[in-house]
């Protein structure tokens, strides 16, 4: 099989006073105005939980622009793990896994605003706005309800809102004027819908809508959202991607159209690539490789509801999924069938990352070891961040060859710590 581009990459945090002058966009040309402490126009940050007393845990700030290390770091408590940011990138919300808390980040100032604690761990963050955002916490205590729910935050003053009962809420999706929240818990065949703003009102807060087959994620379209049926993969029957009617009193289930599996999607115009896990159809037909089981990624046209191409990728649990420039569809997975060691290649390497190429309808598995954590494309760049194994990847989407040292001013750099996620808060 191809093996892809892949560029050890790995960062630390950098002493002060050690980073090179290249840092505006342009080799450093750009004028000085209104740029952050660190000086860079096109700034990533990469959450970092420290594994050894030399390295300090928090937000790693990287230049985008030549993927070296910027000055310093932000602090994010001591475990930070995955990010989300508001819409215009102002606000950075990072979950620190030690403590159950979101800390508040700044990326105009680069500094900790502030802390809310939550009441349990979250994997499912939704920033709508600058000012507010949810969180889903399963094991959210209540009284007289069972454990679970939505925590509504607010970014301004650093308290929570809310906290609204949704037994087992695992992923919340939120539309973008944050009046109305899709919920998803394990274990259900129904999809929540939550009115955050009906909170003081006395009227219902949440709508449960049946007729789904273990949902657990959902895109926002007009008066409608699709949602994707996780099925057999989740103990239910069949995966699927399905029509939730919104405009409908109380809002309905709609027409379905069967995938192979579906835990999590990428909508772009009429065509959403769902990927997932088959139990009936888990063959790595096409691939040579030690793996006994394979994933797949199903492309859907939504204007016919109907499967217009399926590929074999790599097996796990899909949460990530991210379109980079030229066409290339990077979908990571968790607790996937790992072959081969990265660090002693005599063989097959392979983890849990694909890379689907939309043009050509290809897959390649690069030859990394671990879970895939995090994401990250550019518009002007045609690179790709991988966090994967704790380490962050920067892959060439163009050639396809490892990229060359030019684009790393200071060559590769050890990282001490431990990469989960990855987010640019800058426009590039």
């Amino acid at each position: 099989m191809k093996k892809s581009a892949l560029l050890y990459a790995v960062l630390v945090i950098a002493p002060l006073g050690l980073v090179s002058c290249n840092s505006g966009a342009y080799g450093g040309a750009n004028i000085n105005i209104n740029k952050p402490p660190s000086g860079l126009n096109e700034r990533v940050l990469a959450s970092q939980s420290a594994s050894s007393p030399s390295a300090a845990p928090g937000l790693i700030i990287v230049n985008g622009f030549n993927d070296t290390v910027g000055r310093g770091a932000i602090s994010a408590g001591s475990s930070p793990t995955l990010m989300e940011t508001s819409p215009e990138r102002a606000i950075l919300l990072a979950f620190d896994s030690a403590t159950n808390k979101v800390e508040v980040v700044s990326t105009t100032k680069e500094t900790l605003t502030g802390s809310i604690q939550l009441p349990g761990p979250t994997t499912s963050i939704a920033v709508p706005q600058s000012d507010v955002g949810f969180a889903a916490v399963p094991t959210a205590p209540l009284i007289g309800s069972p454990p679970g729910a939505v925590v509504q935050m607010n970014l301004a003053s650093g308290g929570v809102t809310a906290t609204i009962s949704v037994p087992n809420a695992q992923t919340v999706i939120s539309n973008s004027s944050a009046t109305q929240l899709l919920v998803f818990s394990n274990d259900s065949d129904a999809v929540t819908i939550v009115s955050p703003l009906l909170v003081s009102t006395g009227s219902p807060v949440t709508v449960s809508v049946p007729g789904f087959d273990r949902p657990v994620y959902g895109f926002y379209s007009g008066s409608s959202a699709y949602i994707l049926n996780c099925g057999a993969e989740c103990g239910g029957t069949q995966a699927s991607v399905q029509i939730l009617n919104l405009a409908t009193t109380p809002p309905t289930a709609g027409a379905l159209v069967p995938v192979d599996g579906a835990t999590i999607g990428f909508l772009s115009g009429s065509t959403l690539y769902v990927a997932g896990n088959s139990p009936a159809n888990s063959l790595c037909t096409g691939e040579t490789t030690a793996a006994k089981t394979c994933g797949r990624l199903d492309t859907v046209d939504l204007g016919s509801m109907t499967v217009t191409n399926s590929a074999v990728i790599t097996d796990g649990y899909h949460d990530r999924i991210d379109m980079g420039l030229n066409s290339q569809l990077f979908i990571g997975a968790h607790t996937c069938t790992n072959v081969g060691n990265v660090n002693n290649v005599t063989g097959e390497v392979r983890g849990c990352l694909s890379i689907y190429n939309v043009n050509n309808k290809t897959v390649v598995i690069p030859p990394d070891n671990g879970d895939v954590t995090g994401l990250q494309s550019f518009t002007t760049r045609y690179v790709e961040y991988v966090a994967e194994g704790g380490n962050l990847r920067v892959y060439d989407t163009i050639t396809d060859v490892l990229l060359d040292t030019d684009f790393i001013s200071t060559g590769t750099i050890t990282i001490t710590g431990v990469i989960t996620d990855v987010k640019a808060v800058d426009f590039f």
